[in-house]
């Protein structure tokens, strides 16, 4: 088969409703497909591997006490200013300027007390009252959960 017949066939094959053809001619092979297919070829795919059985970290005595314990909501008195997503917190808008609040400061309703980072996007976080920063409950650059209090405000 010369490349001239090879190129009248796949003109042919595109402008026809056929969805599939495969011809074997002295030898040699062609198909031809128009439909998608998902699934990856080996090489694309990457080599499989065998699937390794997670461990669970055991830690020796002292090192488990001394491991930190994220604390349940506090019983303390105040208005708990809670992370509504998972990420990392900021409490200062960059590295080298001071924070955005400490303890003892006044906060007014809709003041910025952090940010958090979740997917690289930035969510100033605002107090919903104003009053006492009470306490900053959590550190700099720590990964915080969704309702994990952030900061108790003495309400004024």
């Amino acid at each position: 088969m010369e490349i001239t017949d090879v190129e009248r066939l796949l003109d042919k094959f595109e402008k026809s409703s056929i969805r599939e053809m495969k011809l074997n001619l002295d030898g040699s092979e062609l198909f031809l497909s128009k439909n998608e297919y998902t699934q990856k070829t080996e090489a694309e795919a990457g080599p499989v591997l065998p699937a390794q059985k997670a461990e669970s970290p055991i830690l020796p005595k002292e090192a488990a006490e001394a491991a930190p314990v994220v604390q349940a909501e506090k019983a303390a008195s105040g208005h708990a200013i809670k992370s509504p997503l998972v990420g990392t917190i900021y409490l200062q808008p960059a590295a080298d300027k001071p924070a955005f609040v400490k303890a003892g400061d006044q906060v007014k309703a809709g003041q910025t007390v952090c940010i958090v980072e979740a997917m690289k996007m930035m969510t100033e976080i605002k107090s919903d009252v104003s009053g006492t920063v009470k306490e900053v409950c959590v550190e700099n650059e720590d990964l915080v959960e969704c309702e994990q209090t952030l900061f108790l405000i003495e309400e004024a």
